[in-house]
């Protein structure tokens, strides 16, 4: 039954039975239903009938909220295998990428390296497919378990601080770890850093929230120039992290946010986005 009809229901029953009582009773069981009777009566009707009343509409309001609990848990499911099929995506196709420029080159031994990273995702994805969603821990745990494997992989040392803000919704914790995979991604092969922070939470401003990740490798390489014949995403030994740029500006255009990549002053790289906290979205 619709919100719209139990509201009709709950405005017109209870004055239509009370008042057709009244009617009754004044109109034809007034001389032989005492004043006193007739008021006894008519608060005995109205006690019984808001207890079916109220019962009724409390058990329907339950058995909608039940089914929208089972929609929303269903919509939970369809989304956590969405964001699952989009990581190994893109990831798996960075991989690939960066794994026939290697073979061009005759790096085995990088070569090597990515088909065990692709072996690593894959395993990873089908461990997660694997697990009950309502078992599956938050953003921020998730976010901090796998920056603690992906440290213990690569050697590199990772200082952590996420504080997700509420106002983040679980929508865009999709995108957030599309930028930060390719982020840290790009730190692994082309920065020669030991050491990277991530910083994630509420900005300096009122109303936006920040991702700052920073190593202290070597810095950006020189931007390729793009020719008719060759594009920008297939020239030199930067190619792979140009495309990864790209993908780390795509997902953020789909936060609404802006992202920078600059190299700093003291050495190494530094990924900043920053985007507008409104209500429930980001």
């Amino acid at each position: 039954m619709s919100l719209r009809t139990l509201k009709t229901l709950t405005i017109l029953i209870p004055p239509l039975i009370i008042g057709g009582f009244e009617y009754i009773r004044h109109d034809f069981l007034l001389s032989e239903l005492s004043m006193e009777s007739g008021n006894l009566y008519i608060t005995l009707l109205t006690l019984l009938l808001s207890y079916v009343f109220a019962s009724w509409m409390f058990h329907s309001i339950g058995r909608t909220n039940e089914q929208l609990a089972a929609e929303e848990a269903k919509r939970a499911v369809y989304e956590e295998r969405e964001r699952l099929a989009q990581e190994l995506h893109d990831n798996i196709a960075q991989i690939l990428f960066f794994l026939n420029v290697q073979l061009k080159k005759g790096q085995l031994q990088e070569a090597r390296s990515a088909v065990a990273e692709i072996d690593h995702h894959l395993r990873q994805a089908i461990f997660n497919l694997r697990t009950p969603p309502e078992e599956a821990a938050d953003f921020p745990a998730r976010l901090s378990t796998w920056l603690e494997e992906w440290s213990g992989i690569t050697g590199i040392a990772v200082e952590q601080s996420i504080r997700v803000p509420e106002e983040i919704p679980p929508s865009s914790e999709v995108q957030l770890f599309a930028i930060i995979r390719e982020a840290f991604t790009n730190v692994r092969k082309h920065s020669e850093a030991d050491h990277a922070v991530i910083e994630l939470g509420q900005a300096e401003t009122e109303g936006r929230w920040i991702l700052r990740i920073r190593d202290n490798g070597i810095g950006l390489s020189p931007e390729p120039k793009e020719t008719a014949e060759t594009p920008a995403a297939a020239q030199g030994s930067s190619s792979s992290n140009r495309y990864g740029l790209f993908q780390m500006r795509k997902h953020a255009e789909a936060l609404g946010a802006e992202l920078t990549v600059t190299t700093v002053e003291q050495g190494g790289t530094e990924v900043c986005v920053t985007g507008t906290m409104r209500g429930r979205n980001v």
